[in-house]
């Protein structure tokens, strides 16, 4: 499994490279430099830190089947008659939406408001990136 920069492993978890620095610090997680003198840190070890730092919102005991929440902020929405997008910026990662006009009406959903994405998918695509000729 390959090691990664802090900053490489700050991107993926959303949070600054400071952040992850105190993480490796508080948890004792081994690291190193590279070759650039960079510090380097395991994968293995990241993916452990987005296992621990992740934010599950507050449900008021509501249990669902889907595991894949997103803690995000509104970012955009438009809406018409009868639908509407929305989009989220959830970390790294942009969420849109489609739903009824109606559920952005009565979740009150409006640029700068906080709200959690439940996906619950039957097909999700994974990849990773080419391998260096």
């Amino acid at each position: 499994m390959p090691d990664m920069r802090i900053s490489e492993a700050a991107e993926l978890l959303g949070v600054s490279d400071d952040t992850v620095r105190r993480w490796v610090q508080a948890q004792g997680i081994p690291t190193w430099k590279d070759e650039s003198n960079r510090t380097v840190i395991p994968s293995l070890a990241v993916a452990q830190l987005a296992r621990e730092s992740r934010r599950v919102a507050e449900d008021a005991g509501v249990r669902r089947s889907a595991r894949n929440q997103f803690v995000g902020i509104v970012t955009a929405v438009t809406v018409d008659t009868v639908m509407a997008q929305v989009e989220m910026q959830c970390g790294p990662h942009r969420v849109v939406s489609l739903m009824s006009a109606e559920a952005v009406r009565e979740l009150g959903l409006e640029p700068g408001s906080v709200a959690t994405a439940v996906v619950k998918a039957t097909t999700v695509i994974v990849e990773t990136p080419a391998a260096k000729a």
